[in-house]
């Protein structure tokens, strides 16, 4: 029996972390379409690692308990990394709040149940949910804590009320950081700790889709802007979550971590500031 890190999303950041924190672990590749879990898990069995590939959607939470037993196969819980989820250029409304919004929330909510003690995880959020205008204290409360099935029926989250893809993917990630605060509560209780991390344009293959999409021209003019003056990598994002996992990281949970070199103070207090 081996301790298990469940990876969901098979994508270059959810691999770039699980290769800083599995090396003695079984590492759960979970993902939409087989084929990409089984791609993700051969590359890191030809790394050294010990990995295996499920079908996994995260807008269902039959798939995600399935995932976990799978997981419970081989040992106890004691990592997560969530790395799953749809882009604005990739999917409608619908989509995107299932799977992005609901779908971690379910997932958080299912892993939290079974994590072990000394445990830990993240989810990959989004700059975007940084950019868009603050909410209500109440309704921040209300994507922090409604029940899982009933969140897309949040008045703030109904049809009428998101404008486009954008915000539909705005308020997914505003959702993780702030589901996040509160199953950090339920988390401690078991002795686990888990957090968010809210990366900026990193060059994946979705970033990519991003950047040949109807906002292509803005993305780029926000990392040319932006204080680091690049586009991140995917294994900058691993060197935050590896603190976030790990011994150094004890102390930390419930926290959301922007990492965007400085696209969102640009937007604010910049030449991307939309006045501007």
């Amino acid at each position: 029996m081996k301790d298990v890190l469940l990876l969901t999303g098979a994508g270059q950041i959810g691999m770039a972390i699980a290769r800083r924190v599995g090396a003695d672990k079984k590492i759960v590749v979970g993902d939409r379409r087989m084929e990409n879990a089984r791609s993700i898990a051969d590359i890191m069995l030809s790394a050294g690692f010990d990995a295996a590939a499920v079908e996994t959607d995260i807008s269902s939470r039959d798939s995600i308990r399935a995932l976990i037993a799978e997981g419970q196969k081989h040992g106890p819980i004691t990592m997560l990394v969530n790395a799953a989820g749809v882009s604005p250029s990739q999917a409608p409304v619908d989509a995107i709040l299932k799977v992005d919004l609901y779908g971690t929330a379910v997932l958080l909510e299912e892993v939290g149940r079974v994590i072990a003690p000394g445990g830990a995880g993240v989810t990959i959020s989004s700059q975007s949910g940084h950019r868009m205008p603050a909410l209500t204290a109440e309704a921040d409360e209300l994507l922090a804590i409604t029940p899982t099935e009933e969140l897309l029926a949040l008045e703030i989250l109904r049809p009428e009320n998101i404008v486009d893809t954008l915000h539909a993917y705005q308020m997914a990630k505003r959702c993780n950081e702030k589901r996040v605060m509160a199953e950090a509560v339920k988390w401690g209780a078991r002795g686990a700790r888990v957090n968010s991390i809210s990366p900026g344009i990193i060059v994946t293959p979705l970033a990519i889709d991003e950047l040949n999409g109807p906002r292509g021209d803005f993305y780029k003019k926000m990392f040319a802007s932006c204080p680091a003056g690049r586009p991140g990598t995917a294994d900058e994002v691993a060197n935050v979550a590896e603190l976030l996992m790990g011994p150094k990281g004890a102390f930390i949970t419930g926290a959301d971590f922007l990492i965007d070199g400085g696209a969102t103070a640009t937007y604010f207090y910049g030449p991307l500031k939309p006045e501007a």
